[in-house]
């Protein structure tokens, strides 16, 4: 969890324990507000409306979008209808709409009829927008040039109207219908010989953009492959739409990992991820157990593979001591390859198209792989278990065996999953393990019933 300085976070605490707001109020303002919104958010909710209401309403803003969701919505509800105004007036569209989508219905309502019918109409049209498209998380807040504009018009602007933009940094130019022409960068502008140059002249006629329904994860992307802090938003007639910035490309990063986390351990994602101490015990029950029923009734096959070679087991009873490590080699041989499949996936550095190049790759890993494995177990078979000749045979072919289709396994499931449309991390995990398990159950069986002519 993000933690602030701890002799600040005492002298907090204190005045909290005084019930000085007042003073934490200005205190909270002199701080960074990423590192005020930490306090903000570990108080309770009376503590924070107490401190909260003490804020200058021109300055909440600042506060308000460093809160939890949960923690926008207990502020908003407790606010009254003038000063939830000026709040929504000060948010950029983009942290608005994130509040919308955390509120219910009947705040909501209360929210569009307090916005300018302006900012209404972005809000409605910016959350029409499919939830995983870049549209919904876009802000239309920018700075535009006509191309014949002079840099020293478009710098005077900059200082007239950037103040309310979310960022100056990068500008555009466009056509009187909207059309995404170019680029230019504030350093260019800034910088230029002669001011009375215009805007076409030193803009990038050929900037790198996205349409309007992307998806979110593949706009982060494309961030990275670019090196981007900001990139223009277009539609299919290449209109230029809005805005979107590297920090909340950021957030979409954090939270498509996050989510592909919980899938690679088999946790039912969930909408809104909370610091893990203040989730409750339900919540992370209710996330949980699904799949571990789920896993569990599948480990019921591994258990109906055992009993079919009951009768091999029990006239050489050995073979079941190497049970738990023929599982555990095969299983992390299988998620080695899983992992770094999912992660191509993620990056878009590999498709379904490549799943031959993929497999032919695992496949030669794998024999490498096995083969070490297997002389390394033999001698230890041999030298210190003191087996047989049968026995260790048995164990190292059902070793070598499993080592390579359980990385074919994992290098071939996240590829077919998603190309089906579902998310290759959920065959990074457990579920790739159960499956694992029991094709590993069944090769060795099979191969020391052959090899030691078991009944």
């Amino acid at each position: 969890m993000k933690q602030i300085d701890k002799t600040l976070q005492k002298v907090l605490s204190d005045l909290l324990a005084k019930r000085r707001f007042n003073v934490i109020s200005d205190l909270l303002l002199s701080m960074n507000p990423a590192d005020a919104g930490i306090f903000l958010n570990e108080v309770s909710r009376k503590q924070l409306f107490d401190v909260f209401k003490t804020i200058p309403v021109g300055n909440q803003g600042l506060l308000f979008v460093e809160l939890d969701d949960e923690r926008q919505v207990d502020v908003v509800e407790k606010m009254s209808d003038s000063n939830l105004s000026t709040l929504l007036d000060s948010l950029y569209i983009d942290d608005l709409i994130d509040l919308v989508k955390a509120l219910d219905e009947s705040e909501q309502t209360r929210v569009r009829m307090l916005l300018a019918p302006d900012k209404a109409s972005q809000l409605g049209l910016l959350m029409s927008y499919d939830i995983d498209s870049i549209g919904g998380l876009m802000n239309t807040s920018f700075i535009s040039f006509r191309p014949n504009q002079s840099i020293k018009d478009a710098v005077d602007y900059i200082r007239v109207a950037g103040l309310g933009k979310e960022t100056v940094n990068v500008c555009y130019v466009t056509d009187s219908s909207r059309h995404l022409l170019g680029v230019v960068g504030l350093r260019s502008l800034i910088t230029a010989p002669d001011d009375r140059q215009s805007v076409m002249s030193i803009m990038d006629s050929m900037p790198i953009s996205v349409n309007v329904n992307d998806d979110k994860e593949a706009v982060s992307i494309t961030f990275g492959k670019y090196d981007l802090t900001v990139i223009p938003v277009v539609d299919g007639q290449n209109h230029l739409m809005g805005i979107v910035t590297v920090d909340d490309v950021l957030d979409v990063v954090q939270e498509e990992a996050t989510e592909d986390i919980q899938k690679m351990a088999a946790i039912i994602p969930s909408e809104s991820v909370k610091p893990y101490l203040r989730t409750s015990v339900w919540r992370i029950w209710r996330v949980r157990i699904p799949w571990l029923l789920v896993l569990m009734i599948g480990a019921t096959f591994t258990a109906k593979v055992i009993t079919a070679f009951e009768s091999a087991l029990s006239s050489c009873v050995i073979l079941t001591a190497f049970i738990p490590m023929l599982m555990d080699t095969a299983g992390n041989s299988g998620s080695q390859a899983s992992v770094t499949v999912v992660r191509g996936i993620a990056l878009g550095e590999l498709k379904f198209c490549d799943v031959f190049k993929v497999l032919w790759k695992e496949l030669c890993v794998a024999i490498l792989c096995g083969l070490c494995l297997i002389l390394f177990n033999f001698a230890k078979l041999m030298l210190i278990d003191k087996v047989s000749l049968m026995v260790a045979l048995s164990v190292c072919s059902s070793l070598f065996m499993a080592v390579i289709i359980s990385k074919l396994m994992g290098a071939l499931l996240p590829l077919v999953i998603g190309r089906i449309g579902l998310d290759p991390a959920v065959m990074a995990g457990p579920i790739l393990t159960t499956i694992v398990d029991a094709l590993t159950l069944i090769i060795y069986f099979s191969t020391a019933t052959k090899l030691m002519k078991l009944v």
